[in-house]
């Protein structure tokens, strides 16, 4: 079941990302509505667009790792986050010296990201044969029961 409720959060996470897509698209009026400086304002929305890659990255990522954090599997975490740490100041570094900018640093995040997220699924899906059976139908099964204790989850952390 454990693989099923991993399931489960990437559903759950997909659909708050689609919801978060429009703060993330509308980052620049909402920031000059709060009073931010539009300079400041169009920056922020302007990267908030470019990393909005990311933000869909960690619906894999966060159950991904708690899956693996639940098997004691948190050696493999720390290699997969060190390797990604070190790929990240490469792509960093390159995109920096092409004088990419603030874009070059969003793409270098984007690409970060991903990469933790998709070695952390291929792990699961290759190595974790007692937790993982493949994907299932049952991850549909009970959505709103779940979604109900995330947001509960989430309103209490915030």
């Amino acid at each position: 079941m454990l693989g099923v409720y991993m399931q489960r959060s990437w559903i759950i996470l997909f659909g708050a990302c689609f919801v978060l897509l429009m703060l993330y698209l509308y980052a620049t009026p909402l920031l000059k509505f709060l009073g931010q400086e539009p300079g400041i304002a169009d920056l922020a929305g302007d990267f908030t667009m470019q990393v909005l890659p990311q933000m869909f990255s960690l619906a894999i990522n966060f159950p991904t790792q708690k899956f693996l954090q639940a098997q004691s599997k948190v050696g493999v975490l720390a290699w997969i986050d060190f390797a990604a740490f070190i790929g990240h100041i490469v792509i960093i570094y390159l995109l920096v010296m092409f004088k990419w900018g603030t874009i070059g640093a969003a793409v270098a995040y984007d690409i970060s990201a991903w990469l933790v997220a998709l070695a952390q699924l291929v792990y699961v899906v290759c190595w974790c044969k007692d937790g993982w059976t493949g994907l299932s139908w049952l991850a549909f099964k009970d959505l709103w029961g779940l979604t109900k204790l995330s947001v509960a989850s989430a309103v209490m952390l915030a």
